[in-house]
């Protein structure tokens, strides 16, 4: 979006509408972490969904329409456990982030304190797991999810409070 806006001042007008709709319980903006934290306030944040029903209602589809395609219904489940997460650290001590480093990527990063968790979301037939690997190697977190297939089921995951999963 930034880039898309010439005009002074859009680098803080761009951050205030994300706050307000934030506050709205519309969407927010996920940073994006890293063990420097200068770093994390630089990038672009990830924008994340806080009610799924935004995400069903503009696909225009109908659910049984939407379980038929792969791809969708992947949207649809990873924004599921995003808005699970954001909506769990709004109230309470964690913080909730993506991390991406090329090619690899870990969908949501929970920090409580010094502990970390990453979370890769999966509703395919094949999982990518290089960007799990390569955080465990690069944070030494807590623990490492997989959720979805291959892993805990999303329907499972979504009945777990966040700070259960440490």
């Amino acid at each position: 979006m930034l880039g898309q806006l010439q005009e002074a001042g859009n680098t803080t007008t761009l951050p205030h509408y994300l706050d307000l709709l934030s506050g709205a319980g519309m969407v927010t903006g996920l940073k994006k972490y890293t063990s420097q934290p200068v770093r994390t306030r630089a990038g672009s944040p990830k924008l994340q969904i806080l009610n799924n029903a935004f995400l069903s209602v503009c696909s225009g589809l109908t659910f049984c329409e939407c379980r038929q395609l792969p791809e969708r219904w992947g949207q649809q489940v990873k924004s599921a456990v995003g808005a699970h997460l954001a909506n769990a650290v709004h109230s309470s001590s964690l913080e909730l982030c993506y991390w991406r480093d090329g090619t690899r990527e870990v969908d949501f990063v929970l920090r409580l304190g010094t502990k970390l968790l990453g979370i890769e979301v999966e509703s395919g037939k094949k999982a990518h797991r290089s960007g799990m690997e390569a955080f465990k190697k690069a944070f030494h977190p807590k623990r490492v999810l997989l959720v979805g297939s291959g892993g805990l089921p999303w329907e499972e995951f979504l009945r777990i409070p966040s700070e259960d999963l440490f």
